[in-house]
């Protein structure tokens, strides 16, 4: 699994060697109408798991019908560094993590208790800015999914408001639902249903700045200017669980500190937004295409 992440690393090497990036060109600002802290209701049961024919189940749980926002993840950041939960080591945000059991399997690297990475400060695909005092987000991108974030930083938010990270289970049937479909929305991908790379939706210009992170929910049916987009909400009306950004889940396995994401990102290939495609990377990674969203016991 390990060599799945290369190939998407090195594509935004190649990217950034065609032309010039400009991180910071204008942004189009799009009201998508969708609510951040809405949450979907998964009830318990079975479902397809998978390419082929694994069925599985889970208890009920419910999930953050959108990714975490960068506007979210600055008012978490606020709090957090106001009761110690986080703290400024230099230019990153760190917070404490429990450690995982070590196995001492070959390849694997010890994840120890102790502070680890939340997020780099002086990235400049870093949306969150800081300035010695309050976190804010980037003017443009409070509605866009909050990234440059490591799986830590993704952990400890879920642990934060007493939720977690879904399981890889979990993710699955709340993009899927119970049919065997390979996208949430259906058995077909139209550069209208998601923001994938070239799909020239108005947040892309691959001769320029490449691709960038369209607002939570974007594809929801709606028209913006010129630009129709599909409704591409999952069965259980969870938007962007293909394609826009990776999301880290929750799983931690044994004898392995490599964590997984799924459903692809605006940096990835139509395919790759296939509901079971899986991506990995060690638990400190971070990346303009990785994010995250949240799931609670019910």
């Amino acid at each position: 699994m390990k060599r799945v992440l290369l190939p998407l690393i090195l594509l935004t090497v190649f990217l950034a060697s065609c032309a010039p990036v400009d991180l910071n060109a204008p942004l189009p600002a799009f009201d998508t109408g969708v609510d951040p802290n809405s949450w979907a209701q998964i009830p318990a049961g079975e479902f397809h798991f998978g390419q082929h024919d694994d069925v599985e189940s889970t208890e009920a749980y419910e999930i953050m019908i959108t990714d975490v926002t960068t506007a979210q993840y600055a008012d978490f950041l606020n709090t957090a560094l106001a009761v110690g939960y986080v703290k400024v080591d230099g230019d990153q945000i760190v917070g404490f993590y429990p450690g995982d059991e070590f196995h001492s399997t070959k390849h694997e690297e010890e994840i120890k208790a102790g502070d680890w990475t939340f997020i780099p400060l002086n990235d400049p695909s870093q949306r969150i800015k800081f300035d010695g005092k309050t976190f804010t987000a980037q003017s443009g991108y409070e509605n866009h999914p909050m990234t440059m974030v490591t799986w830590f930083g993704a952990w400890g938010y879920c642990e934060h408001y007493e939720a977690r990270l879904p399981t890889e289970m979990e993710w699955e049937k709340a993009g899927r639902g119970t049919d065997e479909r390979p996208f949430p929305w259906g058995d077909e991908i139209l550069r209208e249903n998601a923001n994938f790379y070239a799909s020239r939706d108005p947040f892309e210009d691959m001769s320029s700045f490449g691709s960038r992170t369209s607002p939570i929910g974007f594809y929801n049916g709606q028209k913006y200017g010129d630009y129709q987009t599909l409704d591409s909400a999952s069965p259980y009306g969870l938007y962007d669980m293909a394609g826009n950004v990776w999301q880290w889940t929750g799983n931690v396995y044994e004898g392995m500190h490599y964590r997984f994401m799924r459903g692809g990102s605006k940096d990835t290939y139509d395919m790759d937004l296939r509901l079971w495609v899986r991506n990995n990377a060690t638990p400190t990674y971070f990346s303009p295409g990785v994010g995250f969203r949240c799931v609670r016991d019910k």
